[in-house]
């Protein structure tokens, strides 16, 4: 799943290439259909792996790109947006061939920045020749690799290849509050309860920083914002507060200021997205104009109620901030975006259900054009008057 945090890797190639073979291969079990008729695979399927030098990983198999019609097109299509979730790509050719399909995928690889390799596969029916293997490491800037699946081919080169291709920062142990906390200190998360909390259990952000506040072996103190008080009354004091950002007004108020507060709205866009982006553009909330046109970024789709964040409660808050006629638009999920330069400014959502990159792939739409961006819960902790506060512990 795009929200899990263990890097994704892309295997491409034409139909009958050997992509799904590969997979197999790797993972040394029969996780992707293998048939000689061409189309097989026809949407993009993931699985999970262990790979030794790197780790849990991602494989995600795809359709073939010179796939052809009206059906084949819409695969290729699929296939190409995979590219913006992961952090490698492993392309794979056959019979010394390299043709528009493989420059078009090349091509929109280096403009998304993704590390690829290139395996040459059914090296048993045709070796790689020296003439590609020159012409693929110097126009391409990739290393390529001969090999056959057919033939169970050693697959250690490969592994080497694939640790020395995708990125350290990729694979790199990560953590919300890493740095921010020390061990046996208590964290405190607030988690509000109303029509958007799913039913019977808590939000991804929540459950990931209840597991990271563990790890890093401190004492999780985890209540809802009603309980607040009685806890700072009653309990030690904690050595950090994190909270839902929706309920920021309402806790910062509670809060002594000689204790740091946050959200995990923001931890979350220190993890995955582009934090010192959407710390600069924040502030552009209070530039905006009458007839301007805000885009809110969702990562997931869900059904929307009352008390949404992002389609209620933070618009209802920046008309009242602001004072202006600002218009919104949504974007959810990997849904298109188009014409970006309309926009006065975009709010992107925490990320818990995207990867970095396609935050990243997301985001800099508006960054390369200098569309400020913010993050919701640093948009809601500057309209509360608190946005210096709840950085300051990042800021250390």
């Amino acid at each position: 799943m795009a929200k899990d945090l263990k890097p994704h890797i892309g295997i491409f190639g034409r139909r009958n290439s050997g992509k799904s073979s590969l997979i197999n291969l790797l993972t040394g079990q029969q996780i992707a259909i293998v048939s000689d008729t061409a189309g097989t695979t026809t949407d993009p399927v993931k699985k999970s792996i262990e790979i030794f030098g790197i780790g849990p990983c991602v494989l995600i198999d795809t359709a073939g790109i010179d796939d052809e019609g009206e059906l084949g097109c819409q695969r290729v299509e699929k296939s190409m947006k995979v590219l913006e979730e992961i952090d490698c790509a492993i392309l794979v050719l056959t019979e010394n061939r390299i043709d528009e399909p493989e420059k078009q995928l090349i091509s929109r690889m280096k403009a998304l920045a993704v590390p690829f390799l290139i395996v040459h596969n059914k090296a048993d029916r045709e070796s790689l020749n020296d003439e590609l293997k020159a012409k693929i490491e110097k126009e391409c800037d990739s290393k390529i690799l001969d090999f056959s699946v057919l033939r169970n081919d050693d697959i250690t080169p490969l592994v080497e290849l694939l640790k020395k291709t995708i990125p350290e920062s990729a694979y790199q142990k990560v953590s919300l509050l890493g740095g921010i906390i020390q061990p046996n200190e208590v964290v405190v998360l607030v988690c509000p309860v109303d029509s958007e909390a799913p039913e019977g259990r808590l939000i991804l952000p929540q459950v990931m920083a209840i597991r990271d506040v563990l790890d890093n072996e401190c004492i999780c103190v985890v209540l809802k914002e009603t309980h607040l008080q009685q806890y700072l009354n009653e309990m030690p004091q904690p050595a950090l507060i994190v909270t839902d950002s929706q309920v920021f007004g309402f806790v910062s108020k509670i809060v002594p200021p000689e204790i740091p507060l946050t959200s995990f709205s923001i931890v979350m866009a220190r993890l995955r997205g582009d934090f010192n982006h959407y710390l600069q553009g924040t502030p552009h909330l209070s530039q905006l104009k009458d007839g301007d046109t805000v885009l809110l970024l969702e990562s997931c789709t869900h059904h929307s109620t009352c008390e949404d964040i992002g389609r209620v409660k933070l618009p209802r808050m920046i008309l009242k901030f602001t004072g202006k006629d600002i218009h919104f638009e949504y974007v959810a999920g990997l849904a298109p975006i188009l014409e970006p330069e309309k926009y006065a400014m975009a709010i992107q959502c925490g990320g818990c259900m995207s990867t970095r990159k396609q935050l990243l792939n997301r985001t800099n739409l508006f960054v390369n054009q200098g569309i400020p961006i913010s993050n919701y819960g640093m948009a809601l902790a500057y309209m509360n008057g608190i946005f210096d506060r709840v950085l300051q512990p990042f800021m250390k």
